[in-house]
């Protein structure tokens, strides 16, 4: 738990459109900002959070706010594609991104984050020709670069992170360092530099736990079966079923073994390191600057 001299303002972006929302809402998943509110409620229980989803139509922020209110910016996922630059609820956002490295607050996103962070620097993102990256991204690894990072900072040089996605960071910006990576994809997690601003993203969700994958896992039983991971429907609700069952016992061996999961994912204190850091290396001597 983290207390400061004032609290920290920080601002949630919620990159879904508000169909998708809805489609959450119809299916009982949660919102993936609602992961990230009960980190910081829990980390830093003083902060002063906002929220606003940044595809909707209209400014991203009211008129009443500006960027340089904020002392951090967290980006959700999405199911948007960042390369579809017809699409207005995309390229808005990645407006308000550059913005936001001109101004300098440092930011932070998972999977769809990590594209924004290399996108609104000069990256490029394209899908990834593996396919599919789903429930766990197994044997990420450390790069260099990485194992000096403050941003992975007490993560185990090899672990494994919740993740579902189709595309992946291609090419990375100028100023930028890869820092985690997996057989799958290049590009797991990664920090960009540009501008006046830091950004540290990851492909993979430490906001997530097992029972919030569980749902969206179920939520998308089609296109798992349709992709050839499942037989049929069944089979993803038995898999969502067993991960449920281990998120309410989570020392359950069988459970563990069958799914092949250990405490990088069940444990909050390894799972959520990335957030830790970013709010301890980041935000706070941000903050302090500003005082």
């Amino acid at each position: 738990m983290i207390e400061t001299n004032r609290p920290i303002s920080i601002l949630i972006l919620n990159g879904y459109p508000k169909q998708s929302r809805d489609s959450f809402d119809l299916s009982g998943i949660g919102h993936p900002h609602d992961f990230f509110l009960d980190f910081l409620n829990r980390y830093v229980p003083s902060a002063k959070t906002t929220l606003r989803f940044a595809a909707d139509p209209g400014n991203i922020l009211a008129e009443s706010m500006n960027i340089g209110d904020f002392d951090g910016i967290i980006w959700t996922g999405s199911d948007l594609t960042i390369f579809h630059l017809d699409d207005e609820r995309v390229t808005k956002q990645i407006a308000f991104a550059k913005a936001v490295y001109e101004h300098g607050v440092p930011s932070y996103g998972s999977c769809w984050g990590i594209q924004m962070a290399a996108v609104a620097a000069g990256g490029e993102v394209r899908k990834n020709p593996k396919g599919r990256e789903w429930s766990i991204g197994r044997n990420i690894r450390l790069t260099e670069a990485g194992k000096r990072s403050p941003f992975l900072e007490g993560k185990p040089q090899r672990y494994n992170g919740f993740v579902m996605h189709l595309d992946e960071v291609t090419r990375i910006p100028e100023r930028a360092k890869i820092l985690a990576f997996n057989d799958h994809c290049e590009v797991q997690a990664l920090e960009v530099k540009h501008q006046k601003g830091t950004f540290w993203a990851a492909q993979y969700h430490p906001e997530y736990n097992l029972l919030e994958m569980a749902k969206l896992i179920g939520a998308r039983s089609v296109p798992l079966v349709n992709e050839g991971f499942f037989a049929d429907r069944e089979a993803v609700f038995r898999y969502a079923n067993d991960m449920t069952a281990l998120h309410e016992h989570t020392d359950d061996g069988y459970l563990r073994t069958k799914l092949d999961i250990g405490d990088d994912i069940i444990d909050a204190r390894i799972r959520e390191q990335e957030l830790r850091n970013w709010i301890d290396h980041l935000v706070i001597p941000y903050l302090r600057r500003s005082l």
